[in-house]
C-alpha cells in the first residue's frame, strides 16, 4: 500500500512565526502543505489569499495544496497557480460551470480538485471525475479549525474509493476536519490516500511524532 500524504494545514500555524513553521513540518515529514482559504462569503470566516500561499512558496519544497472554499472560485484560480499552487480544490457547492473550471485548473498547470462538504452527495460530481486529480471529502462543516470530526466520512470515503476501483479512477482521495491519530487508521482503511491535519501537527510540540502517529 502507498504511503498515506499527510499535509498539515497552515491554518493552525503561528503567523507570528510563520515561515519557520512550514520549514518545521516540512523537516518533520509533511508531505504537502495545505492551505485554507476562505472569504467570508462561502463560509463564516476569512484567512488567508493568494499572497501568504507566494510568501510561503520560496522557503518550502512541499507542494502547496490550496482549498479554496470562496464563492466564484474562478476569479482566484489563476491568482493562486501565479502563486506557486500545486493543487488547486474548489467546492462544487461554489460552482457553477464545474467542468470548464476543472480544465482550467489543469490548464494553468496545476492539479485539479474537488470538495465536497458533509451534506453533500458523491452524485454530484460523478460527472467530473475523469477530469479531477483530488477529491477532497470534507469530515468537518467547513468554515473553523479544531472541529470535531464526523464519522459519517468514513463512508463517504468508503463509496468513493469503491467508485474509483470500479472506474479505473486515478484521482486521490483527500480528508480534511478533525483528522487525528485516533481516526487516521480508519480514513487510510477506508481508501483515504491525503491527511489534512492541522491542530493535530501545529498543535503538538513534536511535530515528527506528530506526524508518525497520523502515519501509524
Amino acid at each position: 500500500m502507498a504511503k498515506v500524504l499527510i499535509a498539515p494545514s497552515l491554518l493552525s500555524a503561528d503567523f507570528s512565526r510563520l515561515r519557520d513553521e512550514v520549514l518545521d513540518v516540512e523537516r518533520a515529514g509533511a508531505d504537502w502543505l495545505h492551505i485554507d482559504v476562505m472569504d467570508g462569503h462561502f463560509v463564516p470566516n476569512l484567512t488567508i489569499g493568494p499572497l501568504v500561499a507566494a510568501a510561503v512558496k520560496p522557503h518550502t519544497n512541499l507542494p502547496l495544496d490550496c482549498h479554496l472554499m470562496v464563492t466564484e472560485p474562478e476569479k482566484w484560480i489563476e491568482e493562486f497557480a501565479r502563486a506557486g499552487a500545486s493543487v488547486i480544490t474548489v467546492h462544487v457547492e461554489a460552482s457553477v460551470h464545474l467542468d470548464r473550471l476543472l480544465r482550467r485548473i489543469r490548464e494553468l498547470g496545476c492539479k485539479a480538485g474537488i470538495s465536497l462538504n458533509p451534506a453533500t452527495p458523491l452524485s454530484s460530481i460523478e460527472e467530473v471525475l475523469g477530469i479531477v486529480d483530488l477529491v477532497l471529502v470534507m469530515s468537518v462543516n467547513p468554515g473553523f479549525g479544531g472541529q470535531k470530526f464526523i464519522e459519517a466520512a468514513l463512508e463517504k470515503v468508503s463509496r468513493l474509493a469503491e467508485i474509483r476501483k470500479e472506474s479505473g479512477g486515478k484521482f486521490l482521495i483527500e480528508v480534511d476536519g478533525g483528522v487525528s491519530a485516533a481516526n487516521s487508521a480508519k480514513l487510510v482503511a477506508a481508501g483515504a490516500d491525503v491527511l489534512v491535519a492541522g491542530s493535530a501537527v501545529f498543535g503538538n510540540s513534536d511535530r515528527a511524532k506528530a506526524i508518525a502517529d497520523l502515519r501509524k
